[in-house]
């Protein structure tokens, strides 16, 4: 009799890993708002990603990893850092002047809705099986609920902010597919280093063109929230995912994408009294069922043994 084999166990570790990882970058949407309260939007992210390159080179350093001597990646460091930093930190953290920050972590579980529309587009072992097409159909739908009908009716700064969501969504998922062959080979420390110098390249321009120097005498709380920013959300963070992508593996790894908005949408209610509607936790568990068909491996079936 054929048996299906148990889907891939997730360890005790890493299921506390991966807990970590939802606590820290759905704790990002309420470090963005507070930072926002005495800091620009280019000030934010400059810090953001300059404070975590700082902190991975200095592991890089401590760890003696390898560092590629090849001068091409430093200009894939510089797209990766503009495709997976620069542009979506600076959408997130200007949509979230105008949209609170459930709703703005719930639309940013696109990204994996993007990223296997543009996988499929790239990619000729990605191609979209009808398991993929529903999940992503799914996710759209669960988008458009999530956006509401006000936002479909007429423009404002809130349907702006919205776009602004998933525009960083939709870099991730661009991101995501350049990686793929971009960094191959390199330790993911290395990599994250690397891509979040290259972040940093590309905001410093914007900041002194649109802010200047920062002033540096924000309250104790906006000092707190960059930090935060840069140490936890950044370095610590992509520390964290490559632990998990190592012991659980890539499907397993992205059902942070779904524990990421509960974290955020409790802690914008505990902290800034946001209260989401019956959209968006509508749009919620559709984006979530989704993301559940998107990441549901086929079961295999298992020959019987053959018996003497």
């Amino acid at each position: 009799m054929k048996q299906t084999p148990d889907p891939l166990s997730i360890s005790p570790l890493a299921w506390a890993l991966l807990g970590g990882l939802a606590l820290i970058w759905g704790s990002s949407f309420l470090s963005n708002r507070a930072a926002l309260e005495g800091a620009g939007v280019a000030t934010v992210v400059f810090l953001r990603v300059l404070g975590g390159a700082v902190l991975l080179w200095i592991w890089v350093a401590v760890r003696n990893l390898p560092v590629p001597r090849d001068p091409r990646y430093l200009g894939r460091f510089l797209i990766m850092g503009l495709l997976n930093n620069a542009i979506p930190f600076s959408l997130i953290v200007w949509g979230q002047k105008h949209i609170d920050s459930g709703l703005a972590s719930i639309l940013n579980a696109s990204t994996a809705i993007f990223g296997a529309l543009i996988a499929a587009l790239v990619f000729a072992d990605e191609r979209l099986s009808p398991r993929k097409m529903t999940g992503i159909a799914i996710g759209f739908a669960g988008v458009v609920v999530a956006i509401g009908p006000d936002a479909l009716r007429g423009f404002d700064l809130t349907s702006a902010g919205q776009l602004a969501i998933l525009g960083a969504s939709l870099s991730y998922g661009f991101a995501g597919a350049y990686a793929r062959f971009a960094i191959k080979g390199l330790r993911p420390e290395v990599a994250a280093a690397g891509m979040l110098t290259g972040g940093a390249i590309w905001t410093l321009p914007i900041l002194l063109i649109t802010e200047g120097m920062p002033s540096l005498d924000y309250a104790p709380s906006v000092w707190f929230a960059m930090l935060w920013l840069g140490f936890g959300c950044s370095a610590l963070a992509y520390l964290l995912y490559y632990r998990i992508l190592a012991l659980a593996g890539a499907a397993n790894l992205a059902l942070v994408t779904l524990l990421i908005p509960p974290v955020a949408i409790v802690a914008g209610w505990a902290v800034y009294d946001e209260r989401l509607g019956w959209a968006e936790g509508a749009g919620f568990l559709l984006l979530a069922l989704g993301l559940m068909i998107l990441n549901r491996r086929p079961s295999k079936r298992v020959a019987p043994a053959k018996t003497s």
